[in-house]
């Protein structure tokens, strides 16, 4: 695995080094601290299987460099790496194409988990930021517990227990047809329609239909919020981790 790695705070950046380089003898991390060195590794060389983006960088806005990499490589994946826990900060990654959002107070276990899931093409929100952490934020008019009222149940706190008549569904038992599942794994995986509707040779206007659908199924209005949702179901998990059924 080839890592791409940007942060500027040198000791920070020094220990996010070891961190990753741990996970294995086949792992290679770049560092860099800055983000004119990051575009200028990519432009020298684009083949990295992911990058880690810190969101304070010194030259550059981290979420104007989150969107400028989704653009210009969308096959790499990008998971933030950032001091923030705000969940209005976690919503505006995921909405820019983030696969995930590590907070750095995390574990190296919980670092090396979101890697994992990342790289085998799920999404990483961690649980304690979808709960009662989102519930106290509202964004854009938007709350996590008004985007599981649409969906019926109410959000679980880190320390919540459900009862069992509040038990929140199950993705598998949404009612997705088995082409909704693929358009919904990679809208979760932030591609665009145009991208989804090549993956999958649909024309752009199906795809549209099937993301309308799906958002349907959910009970929810955007992706950011079919990413929230979909983590709510699956946060026993450890995160967001669904794959489609196979065909």
């Amino acid at each position: 695995m080839k890592v791409l790695l940007v942060d500027d705070h040198p000791l920070v950046l020094a220990a996010l080094q070891a961190v990753i380089q741990s996970i294995g003898t086949d792992t290679t991390v770049v560092g860099v601290d800055s983000a004119a060195a990051a575009r200028a590794t990519l432009a020298a060389d684009s083949d990295y299987d992911l990058v880690l983006l810190d969101l304070a960088l010194g030259d550059a806005d981290g979420f104007d460099v989150l969107v400028e990499f989704r653009a210009a490589y969308p096959a790499v994946p990008v998971v933030v790496v950032s001091a923030s826990d705000r969940a209005s900060d976690v919503i505006r990654a995921i909405d820019s194409g983030a696969m995930g959002y590590v907070p750095k107070k995390s574990s190296h276990g919980e670092l090396h988990e979101a890697l994992r899931m990342v790289m085998t093409g799920s999404m990483y929100v961690p649980p304690s930021m979808l709960g009662l952490e989102f519930g106290r934020s509202r964004i854009g008019g938007d709350t996590v517990p008004g985007i599981m009222r649409n969906l019926g149940e109410a959000p679980l706190g880190p320390a919540a227990q459900a009862e069992p008549h509040q038990k929140l569904p199950r993705i598998e038992d949404v009612g997705l047809t088995p082409r909704q599942a693929e358009v919904l794994s990679l809208l979760l995986q932030g591609l665009p329609n145009k991208l989804i509707a090549r993956q999958l040779n649909l024309s752009v206007e199906t795809v549209k239909d099937h993301v309308a659908a799906v958002l349907r199924a959910l009970g929810v209005s955007s992706r950011t919020q079919a990413v929230l949702a979909v983590s709510q179901m699956t946060q026993g998990q450890g995160g967001y981790s669904w794959r489609p059924p196979q065909r």
